[in-house]
């Protein structure tokens, strides 16, 4: 809520008329132990999945029953959040330094050099500051971190299991001659000769820094100016008899790791990797097995996931203003919000007032409601 300053009131019969009504600016809607969710936190995320949804092509009736759907569970995905994040000050967990990486990371595939003009173009593209991006990137990175730790680490797919699922669905695992590429453009476009003669230097170099064992994908997001860049130069699979036939022959008689030399285009300076080759029919078990794995671990994942956020919740103090919901409630836990503006005053005689002065001494060994810490005595 927010006041006029009591110099305004005194100095002005008007200031004081103004005084008397409060304008809200932000509603609290829910307490999270030590922190809050307001109406308006909501409402931004309910306008970022309208947005979303409306790049997908949505609009009209099923926009409208899309919003609705995702718009339920926000208190739920931000309650989530807020206990996570807890919990991984609670672990000592921190990502400051791969947040900076990122960032970094960040700044060098948009190719904006200059700091101020980089957090401007983060503004422009995400509607965010850069502290608050920077701050969803840092908490993004610290629940993944505690579900990774908490969570999924504890998940265990038996060699049995893949196994039989294997056996039982085989024809999942026919394959064709397939080959999986990743890819580096150096542009010539629009470059006189020297340009020309400097993009090959740059191919090469790259070349040879992939060979050393540099991780492909970052020299692409780094260099490249194909627009797969910011996928780290991933293609999709090619089966055989759609590539080029030199090239066909190449890549599909290499092991997975290839790293071709530059390849003149029209366009510039290509390099190919071969990250993966199939060949035509039944795949073998050890081909398959980190398929079959992730196929076996992701009915499991979100129940788990789910499971825990429920024991956060127990845990946790937590209350929720009538007329909002939390579609992640853990059953039977009392989240019934407490209004301290309609807390009304006791009046005690002064041998109570005495007596209460006594029993501090022993409340302060006991815990505070709704925390962990016990209470402060006092001697007053």
């Amino acid at each position: 809520m927010k006041f006029l300053s009591l110099a305004f009131c005194l100095g002005s019969a008007l200031g004081c008329a103004m005084a008397a009504e409060v304008m809200v600016v932000e509603r609290i809607v829910a307490k999270v132990n030590g922190d809050i969710i307001t109406s308006g936190e909501l409402e931004r995320e309910r306008k970022q999945i309208e947005a979303q949804l409306r790049q997908r092509g949505l609009s009209g009736p099923e926009l409208e029953g899309a919003l609705k759907e995702r718009s339920q569970h926000i208190l739920r995905d931000r309650i989530d959040e807020l206990l996570l994040v807890q919990r991984a000050k609670e672990l000592n967990i921190n990502v400051d330094s791969e947040v900076t990486k990122y960032l970094a990371e960040l700044q060098v595939r948009s190719k904006i050099a200059d700091p101020e003009k980089f957090q401007e173009y983060v503004r422009e593209q995400t509607g965010l500051s850069y502290e608050d991006f920077k701050l969803e990137a840092k908490n993004g990175m610290l629940t993944q971190r505690v579900i990774g730790q908490e969570v999924q680490s504890r998940i265990n797919i038996p060699r049995s299991e893949i196994e039989k699922y294997y056996n039982e669905h085989k024809d999942e695992f026919q394959r064709e001659d397939r080959v999986f590429l990743r890819e580096i453009l150096i542009s010539t476009q629009g470059k006189d000769e020297a340009g020309i003669a400097a993009a090959e230097k740059k191919a090469k170099e790259l070349v040879a820094r992939a060979r050393k064992g540099e991780r492909f994908a970052d020299l692409a997001r780094e260099h490249s100016d194909a627009v797969t860049a910011s996928q780290g130069g991933e293609l999709p699979p090619f089966n055989r008899g759609v590539l080029r036939k030199d090239l066909e022959d190449l890549l599909f008689s290499q092991e997975k790791g290839y790293v071709t030399d530059p390849i003149k285009q029209d366009s510039g300076f290509l390099i190919l990797k071969v990250e993966e080759t199939h060949k035509k029919g039944l795949a073998t078990l050890e081909e398959v097995e980190n398929e079959i794995r992730d196929k076996l671990f992701r009915p499991l994942y979100e129940p788990k996931v789910r499971e825990y956020l429920t024991k956060l919740r127990v845990d946790a103090f937590l209350e929720i203003r009538d007329g909002y919901i939390d579609t992640g409630a853990a059953p039977g836990k009392d989240t019934s919000w407490t209004d301290p503006a309609k807390l009304t005053p006791e009046t005690v005689t002064k041998e109570e007032v005495s007596a209460q002065t006594r029993r501090r001494r022993f409340l302060g060994i006991l815990p505070i409601p709704g925390t962990k810490a016990p209470a402060k005595s006092s001697s007053r």
